[in-house]
């Protein structure tokens, strides 16, 4: 019987339905291509494609990273392969159409009227020459300007008539009138106008997309953190094999100054690992056996070997990528509205130029009429409207992953302009959610550490929390710890052992009762004081005498300070969230300053605070973990989830602090503030443009002599687009 090879298959994790027999790079983003099985592959959603770049095709709307234009929809019956046989469109393209175009206008200006009459320049004649105009015109109209009318076709197909079903218009108006004319009819003809306006239009796409350049989609620079090939270690010996060949339980070596290629645990060697990629934290961290470290981000000056973990689309770096896809995909009010405004800006376009083309008819002759309507089908083009939203919104998404967030819903940052209060979950967000040292107090000034050493000696042979915080601290002071003997723990109270040949006791205020120990009076006034401010207090008996106690705490972290204040400053009230009790909030909102605060709330019972300030008429953004926080994240006007470092695939929150830092709210907010700023801006040039620009090229002003060439108007066109385009990369410039 034969045997069915079936050779092994890669596929992008990213885009299930890229599928080939060998390892290499995803065509779409650029992510390197995984081991697949045989499984059938996946039927995904509708896809959509690029009116000027067929080659760009993706699973869900958003703007082609090479011109900026909005994606549309691929009819289902079309395949991948039937567009890219069209080929891919790419600045270059553009820039050779320009130059063959503007070399083919040179003497179709030459022999017309207009160089006639400005310049008094007679071109040669010749046995033809009549006819040269049209020949290099027809030129030009079939190879640099089809690429605009092949664009319109995919409009009108995808029933979204915009900018390319306008220029497709214009040119093939003045084209078919144009050759009529030289063939059958008499009068004007507007080979000049229509070769004039082709090239500047290349022109315009051109420069623009040059323009749009450096703000390449996200997913694209996420791609290239990492790297090609991963070293690693089998039976010993090190080997070079494809990233796409590596497996889970692999063990990778990383030498100084490489990238590490997997998510993973360190199992050898120290080093500093560059984590701003995944955290926006330019520090590096120090990383030892038994940490995690992310893929694509740089190790330092140390060799590390590393238990790969996650592969592929489990990866922290693929997790970043789909949310940034998400994002993308997603849409802002006002890119609604521009998407709105721009359908009705064509719809305009066509209405205004038919009525300027019938005025004119009536009262001048059919080329100055054509030549008219022309001008306002161009200057129509609403692909500075369009482009105006999503440029910014592609941008801030950018920018927002390299400070160390991820913006899932751009919905979501366009809240945070016009949020009222911050509302934070007080553990692992404001405070470090583990126990550690608050205070040492001694009976006898100057003790402390006396009292530190023999609680942390005691503890070192416990694995509680409380007793682990201890003896770091001591670690910290650089305290000896003492021999213990006799270990012994008491359940619900503490422990007791022998160190130095004394009785040892450590515990809580229970432990010293049944011990029936006397306390004095102003070091028990003292710790009581602590305890009405929820911290634990451990006391340290030697000897049947108390020498001392320590406080713990949760401990507040410093960046929470400066959270608050900084969002304080923005004129945004802050409030604490928290199932302990009324003693401790109150201590944790006092010493940051935080306005107010809700103790002994039950997590089920979170969304009902956000309910409660939301009621207030505030708009609120909640700060939590994204498991019991997921209600009042989903709840709030704005969700913010903690990343945890590598978990950024919570779907309750529209946006995720990869690292676990407060002060990035305000970074959030700013970011918020900046692109909505942005967005006005480029909405508002581009509507007043065409607010001015449209009768100017109607011909309101011909009386006095002012008229718009259909090649002018390509011009103020290409100009305005390019004007939006570098406007919104002037956002990558601002500082959060």
């Amino acid at each position: 019987m034969e045997h069915n090879q079936n050779s092994k298959q890669y596929t992008c994790p990213m885009h299930p339905e890229i599928v080939q027999d060998s390892p290499g790079l995803c065509p779409e983003c650029g992510m390197n291509l995984m081991p697949t099985s045989a499984k059938p592959k996946k039927q995904l959603a509708k896809k959509y494609t690029c009116p000027m770049h067929p080659n760009v095709v993706q699973d869900g709307p958003g703007i082609c990273p090479e011109c900026g234009m909005k994606l549309l929809p691929m009819p289902a019956k079309e395949s991948k392969e039937e567009y890219s046989k069209h080929g891919g469109h790419s600045t270059n393209i553009f820039k050779t159409k320009f130059w063959v175009s503007f070399i083919l206008s040179i003497p179709v200006v030459l022999y017309a009227e207009v160089a006639q009459d400005l310049l008094g320049y007679q071109a040669p004649r010749f046995p033809g020459s009549d006819y040269l105009p049209f020949v290099l015109a027809s030129v030009i109209f079939f190879y640099g300007g089809w690429i605009f009318i092949a664009s319109a076709y995919r409009e009108l197909r995808a029933k979204l008539p915009g900018m390319m079903t306008l220029i497709a218009l214009a040119i093939s108006t003045a084209y078919i009138y144009s050759a009529y004319i030289t063939f059958v009819g008499e009068g004007k003809t507007l080979f000049w106008e229509l070769a004039t306006l082709i090239t500047v239009m290349l022109l315009g796409h051109w420069m623009e997309m040059r323009a749009v350049t450096g703000a390449q989609s996200a997913l694209k620079e996420l791609s290239k953190l990492l790297p090609d090939q991963a070293e690693v270690i089998q039976d010993g010996v090190a080997k070079i094999i494809p990233l796409s060949e590596v497996k889970a339980g692999d063990l990778v070596l990383v030498k100084p100054g490489g990238k590490i290629p997997t998510d993973g645990v360190v199992k050898e060697g120290l080093s500093d690992v560059n984590e701003s990629i995944a955290t926006g934290e330019s520090k590096p961290i120090a990383k030892k056996p038994g940490d995690d470290v992310i893929a694509g981000t740089i190790n330092g000056d140390g060799s590390l070997k590393i238990n790969v973990t996650k592969i592929g689309e489990d990866t922290f770096l693929a997790g970043v990528m789909r949310l940034v896809q998400e994002a993308q995909a997603s849409k802002s009010r006002l890119q609604l509205l521009s998407d709105r405004a721009a359908y009705y800006l064509t719809i305009i376009a066509v209405v205004v130029g038919s009525i300027t083309f019938a005025a004119w008819l009536a009262a001048a002759d059919t080329a100055f009429a054509i030549e008219r309507m022309v001008a306002v089908l161009v200057i129509t083009c609403p692909h500075a409207l369009g482009l105006a939203i999503p440029l910014v919104a592609s941008i801030s998404t950018t920018k927002a992953a390299k400070n160390g967030f991820l913006v899932k819903q751009r919905l979501a940052l366009e809240a945070a302009r016009n949020l009222d209060i911050v509302l934070f979950d007080k553990t692992g967000t404001l405070t470090r959610g583990e126990f550690g040292i608050d205070r040492v107090i001694a009976v006898k000034d100057g003790d402390e550490n006396q009292v530190l050493r023999y609680s942390a000696s005691a503890n070192s042979h416990s694995e509680h929390p409380i007793a682990k915080a201890t003896v770091k601290e001591a670690e910290i002071k650089e305290i000896t710890l003492s021999e213990v003997k006799d270990f012994q723990r008491i359940p619900g109270k503490g422990i007791k052992a022998k160190i130095n040949n004394k009785e040892v006791l450590v515990g809580s205020r229970t432990l010293i009762e049944d011990a029936k120990v006397a306390l004095q009076e102003k070091f028990n006034n003292e710790v009581k004081e602590l305890e009405k401010q929820g911290k634990t207090v451990n006391f340290v008996v030697v000897n049947s005498q108390v020498i001392g106690a320590i406080a713990l705490a949760d401990i507040i972290r410093e960046e929470s300070r400066e959270a608050v204040k900084s969002l304080q400053k923005m004129g945004i009230k802050t409030a604490m969230i928290t199932g302990d009790a009324e003693d401790v909030a109150k201590w944790v909102a006092g010493e940051l300053g935080i306005d107010k605060y809700f103790s002994r709330v039950l997590p089920e019972k979170k969304s009902e605070i956000v309910k409660l300030l939301q009621a207030e008429d505030q708009k609120v953004a909640m700060v939590g973990d994204g498991v019991n926080d997921a209600p009042a994240l989903t709840q709030a006007d704005l969700g913010i989830a903690i990343g945890a470092g590598t978990n950024v695939a919570i779907e309750s929150a529209g946006i995720i602090l990869v690292k676990n830092d407060p002060r990035d709210i305000a970074k959030i907010i700013k970011l918020s503030r900046l692109t909505y700023s942005k967005m006005i801006q480029n909405l508002f040039w581009a509507t007043g443009y065409n607010v001015i620009a449209i009768p100017l090229a109607a011909g309101a002003l011909a009386f006095k002599g002012i008229l718009l060439q259909p090649a002018v108007a390509a011009i103020l066109m290409s100009f305005s687009t390019v004007i939006v385009a570098v406007n919104a990369m002037l956002l990558r410039n601002k500082k959060l």
